[in-house]
């Protein structure tokens, strides 16, 4: 492999994925703004123009922001890859870790450097967090964060971070060093193991760090809701409603464990919205992508990929021409691994980027199968009225991009699922 070639390949796949999400956030915002002024014919009788304008107007300065996001993490990306930026914060903190006890310089210099890389994208990323909450969503009515609460949860995500983070990537770098050349075979499985293990404890550990989960007290729901499951044959743990109010206007439903410690989360703020048939209705559709084991197909998906990056590192961590190609220089007398793994990280989505498109055919197609699932298990008819709700209140643009939405959107456009629904 050749360092020139690499750069070459790397500078060519970065600028074509910067310029086509610019191209295809042009587009939705040339054709949202054009069909602004009229709602679809589809929709005139259960959506109002108001409503139409303000979706539209929020998919446009959301995708205005996204432009100059683009352009912003495009350089943040050279500048870490091409320009030197990660090979100067390599030798900083590789010169730094002299100073720790001779036992520990060199796991504490590759903990130290991975952790000084998120830090470092962490801040970077802040303002932009910080201007989507409180200008964006603050001016379309969605936010209820406060500054405080914003901050709090920064800070309970990074203790999380570290308590979960930290251990697993001691491990994973203990492997790479200790195992010999198959050590990504070692690492895949730590690493799926660590995956399970926060299916499994996410919904009673880490979830109830950040929201209220209280049992689903409506009884005539309730009642409706676990007919249905017993229909469908799925058993859960509890049903439980969560304070998502306390942040945002949004409203959502979600399963979220594995096996037999699965919950059905509602957020307070869909329950609000919808009536009993639609919530059956959108509790089906979730049930749907359990009945055709899409969960389960993702999480085979996902093993399988992480199985494949990890062979692939394990490769390319040993080609010199790895490290030069994206603007590094490895080290001589210690260790590469957390070097390579940040390169790795750093270049993978931007070749990957360029699988979005069949990603979000397969992902939509999943949801035109829980789609009809629910039709059969509850009422097509609710299931309509609540998507037409959840689009208004969440703001949905019923007018996207074609070429946009076939290239990004993991769920059909409003207009092809309810004339699936009604076919």
């Amino acid at each position: 492999m050749s360092p020139l070639l690499l750069s070459a390949a790397f500078a060519l796949a970065l600028a074509a994925s910067t310029l086509v999400k610019f191209w295809l956030s042009s587009r939705q915002i040339r054709h949202v703004a054009a069909h602004r002024g009229q709602v679809p014919p589809a929709f005139a009788g259960s959506v109002t123009l108001a409503a139409h304008q303000k979706a539209a107007d929020y998919t446009i300065a959301r995708s205005r922001f996204g432009l100059l996001a683009l352009a912003f993490n495009a350089a943040v990306l050279l500048g870490w890859t091409l320009l030197g930026g990660l090979n100067a914060l390599n030798g900083w903190v590789l010169a730094a870790s002299g100073a720790l006890p001779e036992g520990w310089q060199p796991m504490g210099y590759q903990l130290g450097l991975v952790a000084v890389f998120v830090l470092i994208g962490s801040l970077l990323d802040l303002p932009w967090e910080l201007w989507s909450t409180f200008r964006i969503e603050q001016a379309f009515g969605f936010n209820r964060t406060t500054l405080k609460l914003f901050f709090v949860d920064m800070a309970k995500g990074l203790g999380v971070g570290v308590l979960l983070g930290l251990p697993i990537l001691a491990l994973i770098l203990w492997l790479m060093g200790a195992m010999g050349p198959r050590w990504w075979l070692w690492a895949w499985g730590a690493w799926m193991g660590f995956n399970l293990l926060v299916m499994v404890i996410y919904p009673t550990v880490i979830a109830p760090l950040f929201n209220k989960f209280e049992p689903l007290t409506d009884l005539a729901l309730k009642e409706r809701v676990e007919q249905l499951m017993a229909r469908c044959g799925f058993a859960a743990k509890g049903l439980f409603v969560m304070d998502g109010s306390r942040r945002s206007a949004h409203g959502n439903a979600y399963f979220s464990g594995f096996g037999p410690a699965k919950r059905v989360v509602f957020f307070d703020t869909l329950l609000s919205k919808l009536n009993g048939g639609e919530v059956e209705a959108v509790l089906a559709h979730e049930l749907g992508h359990f009945k055709h084991r899409h969960i389960t197909k993702r999480i085979v998906l996902m093993f399988a990929m992480s199985l494949a990056g990890f062979a692939l590192l394990g490769w390319l961590m040993q080609q010199p021409a790895f490290y030069l190609g994206l603007g590094a220089q490895p080290n001589l007398g210690a260790p590469n691994d957390a070097l390579a793994l940040i390169l790795f990280l750093l270049a993978g989505p931007v070749f990957g980027f360029f699988v979005t498109p069949l990603a979000s055919h397969f992902s939509r197609r999943d949801e035109f199968q829980a789609d009809a699932y629910a039709r059969a298990q509850a009422s097509g008819a609710d299931l309509s009225s609540a998507l037409l709700k959840l689009h208004e209140d969440n703001a949905g643009t019923l007018t996207p991009d074609p070429v946009y939405a076939r290239f990004y959107y993991s769920h059909p456009p409003a207009a092809e699922r309810l004339a699936a629904l009604a076919a």
